[in-house]
């Protein structure tokens, strides 16, 4: 079976792939697309309504007709044709003012609507950077697990030349033959486990399922002092307290265009028209023909609408009130999430420096057993005692690397900066 080659798949990569194919994305974006939609003057009602109309009658009647001088008269099929034509516009002036305030809440809407696409890129960044770096976490881990095999497979070949020379028991070369099947079996499920988060990682990508890549296992984190930084300006930043001011926005001008109930309404009517109509001997017109402009002005006042009107504007306020409640719920948990993430950042980040610190220490204790191994001083139970610890150090110091880098991610998502650093 020929293996596919290897596509290496740079973070910034991954983060353009993830912008223009996520389904997610794509479909806040469409959300968005609405909302502009909704904000632009066709849809304010500023704009007069024009409409074309036609029309034709015809009647076939038997009448009978008394004149004034007592005659009576009857006519039996008595047609008559009615032919129009007009072009009509309604205008309304003034409404209270509601036109006014529902316009502008409409594009207090489409900003939310922009606040809500980049609150879904961030979720999706963060998503796409925790199977990214599971990616890199698992790469990782494979490449240990590949070392501990080929030194484990070095002992083998140790022990059978020394078996084979009568400088050591069948025990030892049984031990390393086990301790091979052991590394192989982790080092398989390991590189399935690495081919599952890749599958993963194309998903949130929307590429090819079975594209190879390898990624970017470079990790750099924040100064500390930008991070501060980023925390004190957090509530002017975050996401959703922008999202809670933006619903204040939109519920304080529902709830003055709530009030233009009260206000009376000025509308403006303009017609040109063209009517023919041919009429039976009946009637006092043989035919008649007009055309011409006809215009007026209507003045509407609703005094008394059941009290539903009333009903909407207590509503709008009670409305905005609950809007603002929220945002100061929302400031508080919003603050409460910060912290826990940022203490959570520091302490992974603290781990994630002391499990390096073990790695050394651990990789040092591995090559001194190693060396006492060959000259017969430990047994190879305790060889390979030091080699396990090795392996776990490095597989935990990946952990803890990569834990502390999407702890980071979340700090820089909640005080509104996830999008505004490199990666």
């Amino acid at each position: 079976m020929k293996m596919k080659a290897q596509e290496v798949l740079p973070k910034e990569q991954a983060i353009q792939l993830t912008l223009e194919n996520n389904f997610d994305i794509k479909v806040a974006s469409n959300f968005l697309q609405m909302a502009e939609n909704n904000a632009q003057i066709l849809n304010s009602g500023f704009l007069p309504i024009i409409t074309g109309i036609a029309g034709v009658e015809y009647s076939n009647q038997n009448q009978e007709a008394t004149f004034q001088s007592g005659e009576v008269g009857a006519i039996r099929g008595a047609e008559t044709d009615l032919y129009n034509a007009s072009v009509n516009l309604d205008y309304t002036i003034f409404d209270g003012l509601g036109r006014r305030y529902t316009y502008k809440s409409l594009k207090e809407q489409r900003d939310l609507s922009q606040l809500e696409v980049r609150e879904t890129i961030e979720i999706t960044m963060l998503q796409l950077f925790t199977v990214y770096y599971e990616v890199a976490r698992l790469t990782e881990n494979v490449s240990v697990l590949e070392e501990t095999l080929r030194n484990t497979k070095d002992r083998l070949r140790r022990a059978e030349y020394q078996f084979e020379y009568g400088q050591t028991s069948r025990l030892e070369v049984l031990n390393a033959q086990v301790d091979i099947t052991t590394d192989s079996v982790n080092l398989m499920n390991a590189r399935q486990q690495l081919a599952n988060a890749k599958r993963d990682l194309n998903v949130v990508m929307n590429t090819d399922l079975e594209r190879q890549i390898v990624v970017d296992t470079t990790v750099k984190f924040i100064n500390t002092l930008v991070i501060e930084t980023f925390l004190k300006e957090a509530e002017v930043n975050n996401v959703t307290l922008l999202q809670a001011e933006q619903n204040i926005k939109v519920s304080d001008y529902n709830k003055k265009a709530s009030k233009a109930v009260f206000l009376p309404s000025l509308g403006l009517t303009g017609r040109y028209g063209w009517e023919e109509g041919n009429f039976p001997e009946t009637n006092f017109l043989a035919s008649r023909t007009s055309y011409g402009f006809t215009g007026g002005l209507n003045l509407t006042w609703n005094l008394f609408d059941g009290g539903r009107g009333i009903t909407n504007v207590k509503n709008a306020k009670i409305d905005y009130n609950n809007q603002v409640l929220l945002k100061e719920q929302l400031k508080v948990q919003v603050k409460r999430n910060i912290a826990n993430a940022h203490g959570n950042y520091q302490n992974r980040l603290a781990i994630f420096h002391l499990q390096q610190q073990n790695v050394t220490t651990t990789q040092n204790n591995y090559e001194r057993s190693n060396e006492q191994y060959k000259i017969g001083q430990i047994s190879s139970l305790e060889l390979r005692q030091a080699q396990i610890n090795l392996l776990n150090a490095q597989t935990t110091k990946n952990l803890a690397k990569y834990e502390a880098k999407l702890a980071e991610l979340e700090v820089l998502q909640l005080t509104g900066q996830l999008l505004s650093v490199d990666f």
